[in-house]
């Protein structure tokens, strides 16, 4: 009986461990912050330079969309290299191990590049802000640009004169829904009067055209689009300083789980570290970092 008694002790003690393993085994296991930086590690094999597995071997395809505006782009040819955007992508290229001659270009609309579904391209760049929600559909390299808020005004208006957010305060100030635009309005500017919310952008533009706002808020890249293309008598008056917390970014925008997104983050990153992002900031951009800051 004693005997008996340890064999089945025995036995019960290996069915329980095999047991365990299987649990753990099939248990969920703890995920990375997907928000905190993107999924995979950049290997010396996998990111090779000039030898990634790209669409076309050899090649590496950048999307943009069509027309391409200045100051991302310059005379709406994103492969020559001039403007901030085509810049930034040639750098990221040339860290990657491809030269100029091996960077094909891609149209692809705005909407497109961070839908659901495979892309054609192996990164986009195109002022694609950097969302929880779009990560659900595509990938994001880490940012290449913080992306600060903006007032905007017609051209001779006593808006267009304000120096200070004391000289928003009084102003009828108007901003799509849902947007840190808004936010900045309510939480920043605080004017005395209830702020003008729109459906879109394009609702504020035409209501800032008519006079039935004094300003409009919307984040820099967009204000230089809408003063450079849209509204072409109106200006950005200043820039307001980021809020604290992390800030809003573009980044460059890759298949939902692209094996490319971790060399492709190590590079801009190291663009980042190396000061390249900065001296490209500054030559293209310039207008953005001289814009006036309102305190």
């Amino acid at each position: 009986m004693h005997l008996a008694h340890r064999a089945l002790r025995r036995a019960v003690a290996a069915a329980t461990t095999a047991l365990l393993a299987t649990a753990v085994g099939c248990a969920p296991q703890p995920e990375e912050d997907s928000a905190a930086k993107p999924s995979g590690s950049a290997t010396g094999a996998a990111c090779a330079k000039g030898k990634l597995v790209t669409k076309t071997s050899g090649k590496l395809t950048v999307a943009t969309d069509e027309p391409a505006y200045e100051p991302w782009f310059k005379d709406d040819k994103p492969a020559n290299g001039e403007g901030f955007e085509s810049a930034v992508a040639y750098a990221v290229a040339e860290r990657l191990g491809y030269d100029k001659s091996a960077v094909v270009w891609q149209s692809v609309p705005f909407n497109k590049a961070f839908a659901p579904g495979e892309k054609t391209f192996d990164f986009d760049i195109n002022q694609v802000s950097i969302s929880d929600e779009r990560k659900k559909a595509v990938d994001f390299s880490s940012g290449y640009y913080d992306v600060r808020q903006a007032v905007i005004a017609l051209k001779g208006s006593k808006a267009a004169k304000a120096t200070s957010i004391a000289d928003l305060k009084g102003l009828k100030l108007g901003a799509q829904v849902g947007t840190t635009s808004l936010d900045y309005i309510d939480d920043v500017v605080k004017p005395t009067q209830d702020a003008a919310v729109y459906g879109k952008n394009d609702q504020a533009k035409s209501a800032l055209k008519n006079g039935q706002v004094d300003a409009i808020v919307t984040d820099l890249p967009t204000a230089f689009y809408i003063t450079a293309a849209e509204v072409t008598d109106a200006k950005i008056v200043g820039q307001f300083e980021n809020q604290g917390g992390t800030p809003e970014q573009f980044g460059l925008v890759l298949d939902k789980g692209s094996a490319l997104t971790p060399c492709v983050t190590e590079a801009v990153n190291a663009l980042r570290e190396d000061g390249t992002l900065a001296k490209i900031e500054q030559q293209w951009l310039s207008d953005a970092v001289d814009a006036p800051v309102l305190k």
